[in-house]
């Protein structure tokens, strides 16, 4: 793997702006609960047209409740996305890392087998959470 790139002012300003929306973003999802206000939040066109759910939906109101600290919340509104989370932290970290360092992390999530597995996962979870049996009550 080649470093990357030398960063220019321009990269750091644009990473601190991301970084910044990210935060911002948190503390409005922090603050402002998705289940209960509804004009703030997009809604899912899928589960809007259809009453289906994908495999994202109740994925912000999950995210509201880890915020908490409720983990039980949150899984019951959606398993993948709190079983994904750890995923995608160490990805942000492990390019974060890349970018400012130049030294790459190990991880083996970033091989094609793994986003296929991925893709597998979300299919199969979006099929299966629309089984009336298998459905949860939360959302």
């Amino acid at each position: 793997m080649q470093p990357p790139p030398a960063a220019s002012p321009r990269h750091y300003a644009a990473a601190i702006a991301g970084l910044v929306a990210a935060m911002g973003a948190g503390a409005i999802l922090f603050f402002v609960d998705p289940s209960t206000s509804h004009g703030i939040y997009p809604v899912c066109a899928l589960h809007e047209m259809t009453g289906l759910l994908c495999p994202g939906c109740g994925t912000l109101r999950a995210m509201h409740q880890l915020s908490h600290g409720n983990f039980a919340a949150a899984w019951r509104f959606n398993p993948l996305a709190v079983m994904l989370l750890p995923v995608g932290c160490w990805l942000a970290l492990r390019e974060f890392i890349w970018l400012a360092t130049g030294r790459r992390l190990p991880g083996i999530v970033t091989r094609p087998l793994f986003g296929w597995l991925l893709v597998a996962a979300l299919v199969a979870f979006g099929i299966l959470r629309n089984v009336p049996a298998l459905r949860s009550h939360a959302l």
